[in-house]
């Protein structure tokens, strides 16, 4: 039982980091990350290391930027009684220059269809952590502005 229900914790977290990019705080995903935590993104050469600097760098989102996440095929592996990895696949709709109205964008293509590769640490308090984070991109492309998708 005790299996099942930390999947189910870390499961959790990485629905709540998507949840918090595209409809909270982005830079308060840092909280979700251990104090040494780390975000990479190999193909672009960027790896982001610590709480407060992944505070930055998910904080640093533009504005006017409106996107849309979705989360799927979450594989959770419980490794130890405090340790985990995960790999998850992803798709993002995103585009920047949002006024915020409630007019729906057109669709357009996703941005991003990836996966990420995960590592899991419990805190002491039983709080499961993201250690690592791992962007792996095979379909990308650039944002596109929001008057641009007609």
């Amino acid at each position: 039982m005790q299996q099942l229900l930390d999947e189910r914790a870390c499961e959790r977290l990485l629905i709540d980091f998507v949840h918090r990019l595209d409809l909270g705080e982005p830079g308060s995903v840092a909280e979700l990350f251990t104090e040494d935590g780390s975000w990479q993104w190999p193909d672009g050469d960027r790896l982001i290391k610590g709480r407060e600097a992944l505070r930055r760098y998910f904080g640093s989102r533009p504005a006017d930027r409106l996107s849309r996440r979705l989360l799927s095929n979450i594989l959770v592996t419980v490794t130890s009684p405090g340790t985990a990895t995960a790999i998850s696949y992803f798709t993002t709709y995103r585009v920047d220059g949002h006024d915020g109205g409630a007019d729906p964008i057109p669709p357009g293509p996703p941005v991003q269809v990836g996966h990420y590769e995960d590592s899991f640490r419990k805190s002491p308090d039983g709080t499961w952590l993201l250690a690592t984070r791992v962007l792996h991109l095979p379909f990308g492309g650039p944002t596109p502005r929001a008057g641009s998708l007609t």
